[in-house]
C-alpha cells in the first residue's frame, strides 16, 4: 500500500522487484497503480537502496536510498521527481518479512507491506 501527500494526493497498491547484487546494496524498480485526486494514476520509483544488514535472520534492519521517480494521471501533466527514501524492514535474510518506509518524491510517500525474496543456492 502506498501513499503520497503532495499537489496531487494518490492512493494506491505499489508492487515491485529488486535484486541484491551482493554486499549491501538493492537495486528496485517499483510501479504503483491508484487513486490522483480523482483520477486513474500510476507512480514508477527505480532506485539504488543500502541495506544496513543485509543477512539478517531475525529483528529489523533499516535501510535508505535515492532514485527517480515519475507521477502522472490522466488529464494531469506527468513529471519526473528525484526519489529519497528511508525504510525499516524485517529479516532481510529471510524468505519473508514486513517493511515500512517514508520518503520524498515530489511530495511525503509513505509505504508499507510484505516482501518475499528468493535467495540463489550458491547462499
Amino acid at each position: 500500500m502506498t501513499g503520497v501527500v503532495a499537489t496531487r494526493d494518490f492512493w494506491g497498491l505499489e508492487l515491485g522487484v529488486a535484486r541484491r547484487p551482493g554486499g549491501q546494496r538493492r537495486e528496485a524498480l517499483t510501479v504503483s497503480l491508484g487513486d490522483a485526486a480523482g483520477a486513474p494514476g500510476v507512480r514508477v520509483r527505480a532506485a539504488v537502496q543500502f541495506v544496513l544488514k543485509p543477512a539478517a535472520r531475525a529483528g529489523t534492519s533499516p535501510y535508505a536510498g535515492v532514485g527517480l521517480a515519475f507521477a502522472g494521471a490522466q488529464r494531469a501533466h506527468g513529471a519526473g521527481y528525484l526519489a529519497v527514501m528511508l525504510g525499516l524492514e524485517a529479516a532481510p535474510g529471510r524468505v519473508r518479512g514486513w517493511y515500512v518506509e517514508l520518503g520524498l518524491e515530489g511530495g511525503a510517500r509513505v509505504a508499507a507491506g510484505v516482501r518475499w525474496r528468493r535467495f540463489s543456492s550458491a547462499r
